[in-house]
């Protein structure tokens, strides 16, 4: 798409005041390709986060991402405005992700998972092993564990307590309501506690006396 980038293909831009926004979309929808290249840039940084963030996986998250904008420009002409630009691209991202991981629901990849997740608890116990190798490790544990999420978990899990966004923006992105994204969130976060004792991460948590 052009533009000066960073490693990892995230522009260097910063974003664009709403008004600016809203005249590049004009011209873009007109076939303007200098406009879109200008919203390519804007937005792809926090949807390269974002995809990042539910991937774990930076060369996946640079495929995935690429095909999202090339989606959104084929859908462009029938986007109306009824959502902000950013979130019908997080809306675009997020559909290609899970057809990613639709795609990847075989008895192979869950025995593949569980492969992962065997490993990465051996590694918790492995003496000399220094602090960074030990969070990623760790953090493999965590995206191997996501995997086997329902999407609807994985989901919300990764916009509340990955993003960092508030109850209201992650349901926003999603389309449901913050108390239904809270749920989920914390239901997400129960089960991976739960495997993560399994696996050694954590120490099991023990019912105190009142």
């Amino acid at each position: 798409m052009g533009g000066t980038t960073r490693p990892g293909g995230v522009p260097k831009r910063a974003p664009l005041p709403i008004g600016d926004e809203a005249s590049l979309l004009a011209r873009a929808r007109s076939g303007e390709m200098q406009a879109w290249a200008s919203l390519y840039q804007t937005h792809f940084p926090r949807i390269f986060r974002h995809v990042r963030y539910l991937t774990g996986d930076t060369d996946l998250t640079e495929e995935l991402v690429q095909e999202s904008f090339a989606r959104a420009l084929v859908k462009l002409p029938s986007f109306d405005g009824r959502a902000t630009l950013s979130t019908w691209l997080h809306g675009i991202a997020l559909n290609i992700v899970r057809n990613h991981w639709r795609s990847l629901r075989s008895t192979e990849t869950a025995h593949e998972r569980l492969h992962r997740m065997n490993i990465a608890s051996e590694a918790a116990q492995a003496p000399m092993i220094d602090d960074t190798h030990l969070c990623r490790k760790k953090a493999e544990a965590v995206y191997a564990i996501l995997e086997t999420l329902p999407e609807h978990l994985r989901e919300a899990f990764v916009l509340r307590d990955l993003e960092g966004n508030t109850p209201a923006e992650a349901a926003a992105l999603l389309g449901i309501s913050a108390g239904n994204l809270s749920v989920r969130a914390s239901r997400a976060r129960e089960r991976i506690r739960k495997e993560l004792e399994r696996l050694g991460w954590l120490a099991p948590r023990t019912e105190t006396a009142s």
